[in-house]
């Protein structure tokens, strides 16, 4: 009981870890809200042009990772994570509302508003990544890191790994839900998506999140041995992480970047489809923006209960075995995705739990078990190893591999597939703009590319062995 306490604090372990469940959903089901139904908005409410869902993808990414790097440096030099989080979350769910009410600037009828709503949509976005990043990667993420340790070290990446699959979930299924309320045209054979109320959903999850960040302020306390660790000046403190040399002082820096690069590797054929999943699965399949949530959300959730088996083999000292694990049903799930689903005439849109769509749920399934299973081992395995004194600002080292350079590379080639796949069905958006459908071959791609992981895993996994045996 005693260790117990001294490792929790001043807030206790029932208090830890309802601060963990708690903030940790309401940021995931808010980073759900930008990579899921941000994209879905744009198509139904602004324009069926899948450069403003790259631009948006690729700026928020860049964004995300000058945040995490800047407001890393700051709560690694003061000593203090709780102020960033209670700050980021409150202002993060004003900016998702804010988001929703680009729609009225390209309803507004005003030359100038209808010019820049696409900018305006790329702008909002960028805002709510700056402060969602402060708030979470580099604010929540560290606070976490600060109070893992080998006794738990399971259960946090277990929680960790299922956080997003729960957003997901949450995000998918109850947002689908309240995006389709007063939408006449949900049950018909003439479904249209601009109808949809994204304004329901926006306000509902903004305001969930600035009530949690109103909450952590009273709940929330800094770990005891979190210390202010100054070197040199900001600046200097800021850029010491481009240095390699100053990197090179960590002794597991080597296996540190290749777990990195293994992420990395994963992470660029997943961005090619999974910001265009809904649009895909509303456009091209011909589902509700309903009944795409219920596909997510159902297939994932069922996804996220493989983290429990295998937490045992990420304590067992085993994470290789996990992320191949996850590499190889990621694999299959694309695959048999593009394999299986082409077409309207593969599901029935109409009654969405008929046995015709069984295949649909587990593609998404074997999709979100590669997905949740790096999530699980691949936060534990890269923080792990970073040095207690610089938690924070490598947390955009980690965001770097894991965030910007699969987005940026992963948008921009899924862009380009889209672009160039010719359309079987030519469909209009809400302004009679030509609706860039994304295509089943993106599955395809990505499933041959996602293979590639294998390397990295193959030298950082020689390096996770070479450590673990010389304990």
């Amino acid at each position: 009981m005693g260790d117990r306490k001294k490792k929790y604090g001043q807030m206790g372990a029932a208090r830890f870890w309802f601060v963990i469940w708690g903030m940790g959903l309401a940021g995931q089901i808010c980073w759900n809200i930008e990579n899921q139904w941000f994209n879905t908005f744009v198509y139904a409410k602004i324009s069926g042009d899948v450069n403003i869902v790259t631009s948006m993808v690729m700026v928020s990414a860049l964004v995300t990772t000058i945040s995490t790097f800047f407001f890393g440096t700051l709560s690694d030099r003061s000593g203090k994570r709780k102020r960033l989080i209670s700050t980021g979350y409150i202002i993060w769910g004003i900016t998702t509302i804010l988001f929703g009410m680009t729609e009225y600037a390209r309803d507004s009828g005003i030359g100038v508003l209808v010019a820049l709503s696409g900018f305006l949509v790329v702008l909002t976005d960028a805002v709510m990544s700056f402060f969602g990043s402060m708030g979470n990667d580099c604010g929540f993420n560290a606070w976490v890191n600060d109070y893992t340790d080998n006794t738990n070290s399971g259960q946090v990446g277990a929680a960790l790994a299922v956080l997003p699959v729960l957003g997901t979930v949450l995000g998918t299924v109850v947002g689908g839900s309240l995006v389709n309320i007063g939408n006449p045209t949900v049950g018909t054979d003439h479904y249209d998506p601009s109808q949809d109320n994204y304004q329901l959903l926006f306000w509902a999850m903004g305001i969930f999140v600035i009530a949690m960040g109103v909450l952590s302020i009273a709940l929330m306390k800094d770990a005891p041995t979190l210390k202010p660790n100054r070197q040199g000046t900001f600046s200097q403190q800021f850029l010491s992480v481009f240095q390699f040399r100053k990197l090179k002082e960590n002794p597991n820096i080597k296996e540190l970047l290749l777990a990195c690069l293994v992420v990395c590797f994963f992470f660029i054929p997943f961005n090619f489809y999974f910001v265009h999943m809904g649009n895909w699965l509303i456009y091209d399949i011909g589902f509700t923006t309903g009944d795409m949530g219920l596909v997510e959300g159902v297939s994932l959730l069922l996804a996220s209960l493989m983290t429990i088996p295998f937490a045992k083999l990420v304590n067992g000292e085993k994470i290789p075995l996990v992320v191949l694990i996850a590499v190889l049903t990621n694999a299959l799930g694309l695959f048999l995705t593009f394999l299986c689903i082409k077409s309207p005439e593969d599901v029935n849109a109409a009654a969405l739990f008929s046995a015709k769509n069984l295949p649909v749920f587990l593609c998404v399934f074997l999709i979100g078990t590669g997905y949740v299973l790096i999530m699980q081992t691949g936060m534990i395995w890269v923080r792990g190893l970073f040095p207690e004194e610089s938690r924070g600002q490598l947390e955009g080292l980690r965001v770097t591999f894991f965030t910007l350079i699969p987005m940026l590379i992963g948008t921009s080639v899924g862009n380009v597939i889209i672009k160039n796949t010719p359309q079987t069905d030519i469909k209009y958006d809400a302004y009679h703009h030509v609706i860039d459908v994304p295509q089943e071959n993106l599955f395809l791609i990505a499933g041959i590319l996602v293979l590639i992981t294998l390397i990295p895993l193959y030298f950082a996994s020689k390096a996770y062995r070479k450590r673990v045996g010389a304990r």
